[in-house]
């Protein structure tokens, strides 16, 4: 709810700056800007950290994985030495890190697109209400532009008027 704050008050600044006629360009502080849009950046939702919370953690658990089956191949190579006479135990041995290994890619892999579908959702929205609010600045803007321009257009017209009225009785003074 603070970043919609900060976004409003951004939007805020950006109207009451002064402008810079007949372009359609505010000029703002740069350090008032730079400021608001890191404070909009510390206020990021939490889901955000915690998507990365996820891949962090996915990480850890293929690390974990990927050791415990490291751990396992040498306890077998151990095994192996002292029981060469026993193939199957060996093989079992095997098969299980094979199939550790495999739950712990398959579990790594399904927590990676989880992540990347939650994050990419959050950033979505962002995008969107982003997009929302720079067209709505958009047309506040434009509405102020032909409200200015009709007002330079009105004062045009009012001069030429006078100017028109003075020659108009420069002319019957004769």
């Amino acid at each position: 709810m603070e970043t919609m704050k900060l976004l409003e008050y951004l939007e805020e600044i950006i109207e009451t700056s002064a402008k810079v006629p007949m372009t359609g360009k505010v000029m703002v502080s740069k350090k008032e800007i730079l400021e608001v849009i890191s404070k909009i950046v510390n206020c990021l939702p939490g889901e955000l950290k915690k998507a990365q919370w996820v891949v962090d953690e996915k990480e850890r658990i293929l690390n974990e994985a990927i050791s415990e089956a490291e751990s396992m191949k040498k306890e077998n190579l151990s095994i192996l030495r002292r029981q060469i006479e026993n193939h199957d135990i060996t093989r079992e041995a095997d098969k299980r890190a094979a199939e550790i290994i495999s739950s712990a890619k398959k579990n790594a892999k399904a927590i990676r697109m989880g992540a990347r579908d939650y994050a990419d959702d959050i950033l979505h929205q962002l995008d969107m209400e982003i997009e929302r609010k720079s067209k709505q600045m958009i047309s506040d803007l434009k509405v102020q532009l032909q409200q200015f321009v009709d007002d330079l257009e009105g004062g045009i017209h009012l001069n030429t008027d006078s100017i028109k009225e003075n020659i108009n009785e420069l002319r019957n003074m004769k």
